[in-house]
């Protein structure tokens, strides 16, 4: 296709726009677990209207959008308060949880080789960490030694402590992580990291919006935040379940001084000082404007309200899966995420490949994952209503596909073209 020697009307535009999207995913009907969160009609006005309102504002320079420096502040002020930083703690928007990651990754080097001479610089981490801790770590040189997890899917803290030493500058836990959906013991990994001086940082770019609104609503959780004194960093997505849209997230030290070895700045270019907090230079003031307003919008109460029937819709599909044999639950999740996956206990284990590509011919989208073969599934707002058609779909789709395998055994969570 190339570009159009003249100009088009908008609405043949914007036609054109429109149908592109037909192959995608139904988000809006709660038909996909995952990828975009709907916190329901009024959020998502509150979003539309206050990403309108900043469409053309740019966050590269707050001395010129000093609303942006303000939104920012105010933002990242919030999210600390959630989830329990000092009066010292700071931190900076960023684009989402892979940036935010970044953020931490860099940080942590340069900590390390300030303050303690680290010249070949390690990151510690379970199997079950983020992939963008090994970008991170590609992207700024540094060597990560990864570490199975325990049959729960839990850090083993055992094994990360064989593997921590003099060139460690990171120690990874996830609240919870991602492929199982399960909590990683984030007081003893603080406790491993402080051994050497390395810097600690909780991934909860899934739970920073979710746990702190289940604890509200009066369920018990072993202590993740900065509640845990060895913790250094928190990164935690908005876009996620703070049902803000695409793609802000926070990242948050627990002092300024920590802070600052994760910004860059220049001062020797004819333009003047270069200086910017994250991986960005122009940053849109889109997502940073719609965060500010729909958690605004929502508040404590509004996010809590939006947390129970979480845990309850999430508590029904784990059962669903339960009630069908030949797949089971990895691990024992308790929040919003489970993984679902072929049991080989069962005399008649499904392909679970197979199962999603049933489910998928039912207009059901889940990520593939592994190992081991595995559907992921984040549970949110957007999928309420919806749960008791979803489990007679996968009850019918598990006897659609009992003696079959699937051929595509890919699990792509990617864009490569």
């Amino acid at each position: 296709m190339t570009l159009n020697e003249h100009g088009r009307p908008i609405e043949d535009v914007l036609a054109d726009l429109e149908s592109k999207r037909g192959n995608d995913v139904r988000w809006d009907e709660g038909r996909t677990f995952g990828l975009v969160f709907d916190g329901g009609p009024s959020v998502r006005e509150v979003a539309d209207q206050a990403a309108s309102m900043f469409l053309h504002e740019n966050a590269l320079n707050t001395q010129a959008f000093p609303s942006l420096a303000q939104i920012q502040s105010e933002v990242v002020g919030w999210t600390s308060e959630l989830l329990n930083g000092p009066e010292t703690a700071a931190g900076f928007l960023t684009s989402g949880g892979t940036e935010s990651i970044l953020c931490a990754v860099k940080a942590a080097r340069e900590r390390g080789r300030i303050e303690r001479g680290v010249t070949d610089p390690e990151i510690v981490i379970p199997t079950s960490g983020h992939a963008a801790f090994h970008k991170g770590a590609h992207l700024f040189g540094m060597t990560v030694r990864s570490v199975p997890v325990l049959d729960d899917w839990t850090a083993d803290v055992a094994a990360m402590a064989e593997q921590v030493n003099e060139n460690t500058v990171l120690v990874v836990g996830s609240a919870p992580q991602y492929p199982q959906g399960v909590l990683d013991p984030i007081a003893e990994l603080a406790e491993l990291a402080a051994t050497v001086d390395a810097n600690m940082h909780v991934d909860a770019c899934m739970g920073g919006f979710v746990l702190p609104f289940v604890e509200r609503a009066g369920v018990e959780i072993e202590p993740w935040d900065f509640r845990v004194e060895g913790v250094h960093s928190i990164s935690a997505d908005i876009h996620k379940l703070g049902y803000a849209p695409k793609g802000v997230s926070v990242i948050l030290h627990r002092t300024k001084e920590l802070r600052r070895y994760q910004t860059f700045v220049f001062d020797d270019w004819l333009g003047g000082m270069y200086a910017t907090p994250n991986l960005q230079g122009t940053r849109s003031a889109v997502p940073m404007a719609a965060a500010w307003a729909v958690t605004q919008h929502l508040g404590v109460d509004g996010y809590v309200e939006l947390t129970r029937p979480l845990l309850e819709n999430a508590a029904r599909m784990r059962a669903f899966v339960g009630a069908i044999d030949g797949i089971r639950v990895l691990g024992d999740p308790q929040f919003h995420l489970l993984a679902i996956a072929s049991d080989r206990e069962s005399s008649h284990p499904l392909d679970v490949f197979a199962l999603g590509d049933a489910m998928r011919e039912r207009d059901w989208f889940h990520d593939r994952q592994g190992p081991p073969d595995s559907l992921h599934l984040t549970v949110s707002n957007g999928n309420a209503g919806v749960i008791d058609e979803w489990g007679a779909a996968l009850a019918d789709a598990a006897s659609q596909v009992r003696d079959t395998t699937a051929t595509d055994r890919s699990t792509n969570y990617a864009t490569l073209e």
